[in-house]
């Protein structure tokens, strides 16, 4: 049976469950239901949270507001949903009493919870850790010999990386990115700020800079841990830019084309890691359309790449649409979600326990990702302190996950219930539907995949305030009527025959 949430209401319309060692709600499984029926879930502001419900499917439509599902009109295939193991949250998750370190990977990872199948790793650190480290400071030592993990790796990352792996009940894809290359190998003799690797590709530094990540695959691999993929450089322009506050390496898509022609494709094609799969951009989508064609255009960089990585953070500035240009210049490359979270920029409160909104502004990316051949999306930290952190330059943020160790409890965030509404039930090799939607509901968003188990699955959102009342129909199984509370969103699965 499922367990509920334990409430806290931090203030009207802002509620939190509330998980300790001995207490933590669960997230309902869609088993499938009889013939002639569906089952709906539904999380709302005002404190449903993926409440379960099974109802019978109607022979006849009874209101004109009808979404027709296109069983035979595809788009892209599910690769997953999933978070960060950074240090930080590993470090906010160790404060925690063992059973409740348990609770939370649960929460994410295992068939109680969200069952994430994505887990990100940063390469060596970033701005959440406790310090800017690297994996081999001794200046000219080109072969790495002396390459070696850090200690957060073993406190803090693979213990809950290898917790993650011990309760899923779905395969796991691992990718890491990195941050910064060691001080010695850069411009400005600095892992942070502006500075990108000395000389060019092909060159002593570049090539040492790709050997760095096929030790770093080793090093996890001695540790029982593989890696589905990685992507070039964590915000390559952020490198580029004068006196940036923490860790990072500046590429143009000239020079990413260049280092992975002739540094990074090679070294991962020589290795027994020829396999992982290789992103490029891992970037805001604003620079998504230029990398494409500027990186993709070469064959000789082309054939070692599997997709393209973006990042959320300047979406509401851009045309919904533009995933789908990226995808229409090189439809072979997949299109992967990879860094999002709330409470980012200078003007806004870091953690606000509780908010409706930062859930909306997730589900909105979601589905507007979704409709446009993404196919997954990452969160950022997966737990994160009261203030937003640790983050050694302060850049704290907020996270679907708050842990608050002096009281021995975590809190699950609305943020969190939203992306479970797509992780756990949008699951991997999902594909992609169309939707024929009434052109007069302009706050209700919705997206749709065929299941592996030829189910069909609907997620959809209400912006507004008032409930609204609709149906779903995919022209063979007849309709499916709904009613969508006001500010809630509502995950819905029925099976074809």
């Amino acid at each position: 049976l499922d367990t509920p949430c334990s409430p806290l209401i931090v203030k009207s319309g802002y509620i939190v469950c509330v998980c300790n060692a001995t207490y933590c709600d669960t997230f309902p499984s869609a088993d499938p239901v009889s013939k002639g029926n569906y089952v709906v879930f539904t999380t709302s502001q005002s404190g449903l949270r993926a409440n379960k419900q099974i109802l019978p499917i109607s022979k006849s439509s009874k209101t004109t507001t009808v979404y027709h599902i296109k069983l035979n009109e595809t788009r892209q295939s599910i690769l997953g949903f999933g978070g960060a193991f950074t240090d930080a949250a590993g470090i906010n998750i160790a404060k925690l009493p063992a059973a409740a370190q348990t609770k939370l990977i649960n929460s994410y990872y295992s068939k109680d919870g969200l069952e994430y199948t994505i887990g990100r790793v940063p390469i060596a650190s970033c701005d959440f850790s406790t310090r800017a480290y690297s994996y081999d400071d001794v200046p000219g030592d080109f072969n790495l010999s002396q390459f070696t993990l850090a200690p957060e790796d073993f406190k803090y990352k693979i213990p809950f990386i290898r917790s993650a792996l011990s309760v899923t009940s779905r395969p796991i894809k691992f990718f890491a990115s990195p941050w910064s290359a060691p001080a010695w190998m850069k411009t400005e003799h600095n892992m942070t700020g502006q500075g990108t690797l000395i000389g060019q590709p092909g060159g002593p530094y570049y090539k040492a800079w790709a050997t760095y990540f096929i030790k770093f695959l080793e090093e996890y691999e001695k540790n029982n841990i593989s890696f589905w993929g990685i992507t070039a450089q964590n915000e390559p322009t952020d490198g580029l830019m004068a006196k940036f506050p923490f860790q990072s390496l500046g590429f143009t898509p000239e020079m990413q084309r260049d280092f992975i022609k002739l540094d990074l494709g090679p070294a991962l094609q020589n290795s027994s890691y020829k396999n992982t799969k290789l992103m490029i951009l891992d970037d805001q989508k604003l620079f998504v359309v230029t990398w494409m064609k500027t990186v993709l255009s070469d064959p000789e960089a082309s054939k070692y790449i599997s997709g393209v990585a973006v990042h959320w953070y300047v979406d509401g500035v851009l045309p919904s649409d533009i995933m789908t240009l990226a995808h229409n210049l090189y439809p072979d490359k997949f299109l992967f979600g990879t860094e999002a979270c709330e409470g980012s920029m200078p003007w806004q409160m870091k953690v606000d326990l509780g908010a409706w909104d930062r859930a909306v502004s997730y589900a909105h990316d979601i589905i507007i990702d979704l409709n446009n051949w993404v196919t997954g999306w990452t969160d950022w930290n997966l737990a994160l302190d009261l203030t937003g952190g640790p983050n050694w330059v302060s850049n704290y943020v907020d996270s679907p996950i708050i842990v608050n160790y002096e009281k021995n409890e975590f809190y699950k965030q609305p943020m969190y219930y939203i992306l479970g509404h797509f992780s756990k039930y949008v699951v991997p090799d999902s594909i992609g539907l169309n939707v024929n939607s009434p052109a007069h509901k302009p706050l209700v968003e919705i997206t749709a995949f065929l299941r592996p188990d030829k189910s069909v699955v609907v997620v959809i959102f209400n912006l507004g305030y008032q409930p609204e009342t609709i149906e779903l129909t995919d022209d063979v199984t007849g309709y499916i009527p709904l009613t969508i509370p006001g500010n809630s969103i509502q995950t819905v699965v029925w099976w074809l025959s």
